[in-house]
């Protein structure tokens, strides 16, 4: 993909998503209405709130993508966050529904019908989910998009679904035994709430505005010691707003300098970090060595 941007790839990454759930929806649909099976029920209703959070996933990143205007001079990078928060109840949700239709199928066993028919939907299911992955995996490799590896997060939850309906089918055929079925639903519903957590937490970190990964800052401070001139930093403060990053600092230098002198050093140092960081806006600010005043840092100690 050596000709897209950045943001084209945000956006065909969300078109990928929602065309390849519009058409698992049919299939699955299809092979429900011929089976009956709680596993292949737990799959259509998974690939259901699949296109409802690709949706809110295409509108968020279209959102996010918009550049910085009089009322949001920050971006509007936090609504890929809100996205993936919108994907967490989603997903929440489906897996409570596909729970209590999983356990009145304990109680009131049912037979599958037509297992080949739900087994060929799992392994077209399988190829497709695959297929979105790996060029989901690029995109966000590329971009460091939160929404997509969301979308990404909950499509890796159904690839190894899709594998456990097949399981669940097939013993339920070999077995006889009716119970396999629903007790699969179960496990893919408990898959789904932990996966949900795990995006909420992702979400969160970036609408709370949580520092960047220790290893982040440490290396933010070493690219700024690096620089001549720079006696040292404090109050350095990061976040992920979504689309891109921030990073703001306190940089020492000699009291001696001219104001131009010291804005130079303080350029050289942003363009340092720019380099180093993707998509990053980088904030600098100048004062003599020595100053003893308050800081961020002391607060937080």
């Amino acid at each position: 993909m050596p000709n897209l941007t950045p943001d084209q790839l945000r956006r065909y990454a969300t078109y990928a998503s929602v065309a390849v759930s519009s058409t698992l929806i049919a299939t699955k649909l299809a092979a429900y209405l011929a089976t009956e099976s709680v596993s292949v029920l737990s799959s259509l209703i998974d690939s259901s709130t699949d296109l409802m959070a690709s949706l809110v996933t295409l509108l968020g990143v279209r959102q996010a993508l918009r550049p910085p205007d009089a009322n949001h001079r920050y971006g509007h990078g936090k609504a890929e966050a809100l996205a993936a928060l919108t994907q967490a109840a989603f997903i929440g949700g489906s897996a409570v529904l596909l729970s209590v239709e999983a356990v009145r199928r304990l109680v009131h066993p049912e037979p599958v019908a037509e297992g080949a028919v739900g087994v060929a939907v799992m392994v077209l299911s399988i190829v497709l989910t695959a297929a979105l992955l790996a060029f989901q995996r690029r995109v966000q490799s590329a971009t460091g998009s939160v929404a997509i590896g969301a979308d990404r997060l909950h499509y890796s939850g159904d690839l190894l679904s899709n594998g456990a309906v097949i399981v669940a089918i097939l013993l339920t055929g070999w077995t006889g035994v009716a119970a396999f079925d629903p007790l699969f639903g179960l496990g893919i519903a408990g898959f789904l709430l932990f996966g949900a957590r795990g995006v909420a937490r992702e979400a969160l970190n970036v609408l709370m505005d949580r520092e960047l990964p220790e290893e982040d800052r440490a290396r933010i401070a070493a690219l700024v010691m690096e620089e001549p001139g720079a006696r040292g930093l404090h109050d350095l403060r990061t976040r992920n707003a979504g689309t891109g990053s921030f990073i703001e600092l306190h940089l020492e230098l000699d009291g001696t300098l001219t104001l131009t002198a010291a804005h130079d050093i303080a350029d050289r140092v942003e363009r340092r970090l720019r380099d180093a960081f993707a998509n990053t806006d980088v904030l600098v600010h100048q004062e003599p060595a020595g100053l003893a005043d308050e800081r961020l840092d002391h607060r937080i100690r």
